[in-house]
C-alpha cells in the first residue's frame, strides 16, 4: 500500500494520485446527487404506488437517515479495509440499490433500494473527504479539497433540474436507470485507476457503540426531520427524540472509556480543529433550511413554476464550480482567515436580504441572493473545514471528518425542524392577510434566524480563525 504524505512533504502530486482523487470525487458526486433527484418524483411515485406525499417522502427521509447513520462508522471502515475494496463494495451497494429502485414494483422494496443506496454513499462521501487530504501535503490541501469542493455544490443543485427533464420526458424509473450506468462506469474505472492510500491499522468494531452510535444519529436525524410535518407535541417524535439524545450521552460516555473507540473524540482537543467543526456546523444550521423555504417562497409567493424554481436556483450551483477551486488555492496561499471570514459576511448578507424580500420581489432578486448564499457558504466552508482537518495527524484525520460530518447532518436537520416550525407559526398567525402574503411573513422570520446564526458563525470565525493554513 502507498503511505500517506507526511506534514513536511512538499513534493507535488503525481498524476495517478490526481486521477485517485478524480475517482473518489465521481463516486462522491453520484452519492450526493442522489440526495435530492426524487424531489420531483414525489408526485409519480404517489400515483406509481397509490400512496400519500407523508409516504412517499421517505424515499428522500430514508436516504439522509442511513447516510446520517453511516457517517460515525466511516472512520473505523476507513481505517480497517483497503481504499479499493472499500471503495468497489460501497459503489457495488450504491448500483444494487440504484437497479432495485428502478425495478421495484412495490414502495417497500423501492425503499429498500434506497437504503442500499444510502448504505453505499455513506461510504462514498466519507472518502472524498479524506482521500484527498492524505495524498496531498497540507500546503496543498486547500486546493484538493477546492474540486472536491465542486461535488458539494454543484450535486444538490443539479440534481432536481437533470432529474425533472428525465422524469418529465421518460417517468421516474429512467431517472435511476439513467444513474446505474454512471455508477458501473465509476466503478469500472476504478478497477484500472483508484490505488490504496492511508496505513491501515486493524481497528476493532465496538458493536455496542455502532448500536448506540445508530440509535442516537438516526434518533436524531429522524425526530427532528419530521417534527415539522408531524408536530413537536407527537408521541413518536418527543420519544425518538429524547431516545437519541441519551443514546448520544452514552455513546460520547463509552467513547471516552475505550482503548479503541468507534470515534476518536480526543480530535476535539484540538482547539482548532473544534473551533473548525463547530463552524461547519454552524454554517449547515444557517444554510440547510434554504432548501424548504426557498421553493415555498418562490412558488407560493412568487407563483413560479417547478422548472423556474430550478432556473432559480441554479445559479447557486454554477458560482459553486468557480468559488470552491478558487478558494483553495486562496486557502493555500494565504490561509483561512480572510476567505472563510469574508464567505460568511457575503453568506449572512444574503441571509439578512432574504429576511426582507416579499410578495413585490422578483425571481431575479431571489436567484441574486440564492447564488451570494451559495457563493458565500462555498468560500467559507470549505477553507474552515481543511484548516480543522489539517491540525490532526493523518491517522486521526478520518475521524475528524466523520465528527464534522455528522455536525453537519444533526445540526442541519435540528435547525431546519426549529426554523421551519418558527416559519409555520409565523403563516398560521398571518393567515388573515391571505396565503402569499402569510407565507411571505412565515419565510422573512425564518431567513431572520438564519441571519442571525450567519451573524453569530461571522463572529466566531473572526476571534477564532488565524491567518495561518496550519496550526498545531
Amino acid at each position: 500500500m502507498s503511505t500517506s504524505p507526511s506534514s513536511n512533504d512538499v513534493r507535488k502530486a503525481t498524476r495517478h494520485e490526481i486521477m485517485v482523487v478524480g475517482i473518489v470525487i465521481a463516486g462522491a458526486f453520484l452519492a450526493i446527487l442522489n440526495q435530492t433527484v426524487l424531489a420531483p418524483a414525489l408526485p409519480g411515485l404517489m400515483e406509481t404506488f397509490q400512496i400519500n406525499a407523508g409516504t412517499a417522502q421517505w424515499v428522500t427521509s430514508i436516504y439522509m437517515l442511513v447516510n446520517g447513520i453511516m457517517v460515525p462508522v466511516s472512520a473505523y471502515l476507513i481505517d480497517k479495509f483497503p481504499t479499493r475494496k472499500l471503495f468497489f463494495a460501497s459503489m457495488g451497494v450504491f448500483i444494487a440499490g440504484t437497479v432495485l429502485c428502478a425495478m421495484a414494483p412495490t414502495f417497500e422494496i423501492l425503499i429498500v433500494g434506497r437504503i442500499l443506496q444510502a448504505a453505499g454513499a455513506g461510504v462514498q462521501m466519507p472518502l472524498v473527504a479524506v482521500v484527498p487530504m492524505l495524498i496531498f501535503p497540507p500546503e496543498k490541501r486547500g486546493t484538493a479539497m477546492g474540486m472536491a469542493g465542486i461535488v458539494m455544490s454543484v450535486a444538490p443543485a443539479a440534481g432536481p433540474v437533470a432529474a425533472g427533464m428525465i422524469i418529465d420526458s421518460m417517468g421516474w424509473r429512467a431517472m435511476f436507470w439513467s444513474i446505474a450506468p454512471l455508477g458501473i462506469i465509476v466503478l469500472v474505472a476504478s478497477i484500472f485507476l483508484l490505488s490504496n492510500v492511508g496505513e491501515l491499522k486493524n481497528p476493532r468494531l465496538d458493536m455496542p457503540s455502532v448500536l448506540l452510535s445508530t440509535v442516537a444519529f438516526g434518533g436524531l436525524l429522524y425526530g427532528f426531520s419530521s417534527a415539522s410535518s408531524l408536530g413537536w407535541t407527537n408521541p413518536v417524535v418527543i420519544a425518538v427524540i429524547v431516545i437519541g439524545a441519551l443514546c448520544l450521552i452514552l455513546f460520547v460516555r463509552r467513547q471516552k472509556k475505550l482503548d479503541e473507540p468507534l470515534l476518536q473524540l480526543a480530535t476535539l482537543k484540538s482547539d482548532v480543529f473544534a473551533s473548525s467543526a463547530i463552524i461547519v456546523t454552524l454554517i449547515n444550521c444557517a444554510a440547510a433550511v434554504t432548501n424548504v423555504t426557498l421553493p415555498i417562497f418562490l412558488q407560493n409567493v412568487l407563483g413560479a413554476s417547478a422548472l423556474e424554481t430550478g432556473m432559480v436556483m441554479m445559479p447557486a450551483a454554477a458560482v459553486g464550480i468557480i468559488i470552491s477551486p478558487l478558494s483553495g488555492v486562496i486557502f493555500d496561499k494565504f490561509g483561512p482567515r480572510w476567505i472563510t471570514v469574508g464567505g460568511l459576511a457575503l453568506m449572512s448578507a444574503a441571509l439578512f436580504g432574504f429576511s426582507r424580500i416579499g410578495s413585490d420581489s422578483t425571481l431575479l432578486v431571489a436567484a441574486v441572493l440564492c447564488t451570494c448564499m451559495a457563493a458565500g457558504q462555498t468560500m467559507a466552508n470549505m477553507p474552515a473545514n481543511t484548516w480543522g482537518i489539517n491540525a490532526l495527524s493523518n491517522d486521526m484525520i478520518a475521524h475528524g471528518n466523520a465528527i464534522s460530518n455528522t455536525g453537519r447532518q444533526v445540526g442541519g436537520a435540528i435547525s431546519t425542524a426549529l426554523i421551519v416550525t418558527v416559519m409555520t407559526m409565523v403563516t398560521s398567525a398571518n393567515a388573515s392577510s391571505g396565503l402569499a402574503e402569510s407565507t411571505a411573513l412565515g419565510v422573512q422570520a425564518a431567513y431572520g434566524i438564519c441571519a442571525l446564526v450567519g451573524a453569530a458563525t461571522l463572529v466566531f470565525a473572526i476571534v477564532k480563525v488565524r491567518s495561518k493554513s496550519k496550526e498545531a
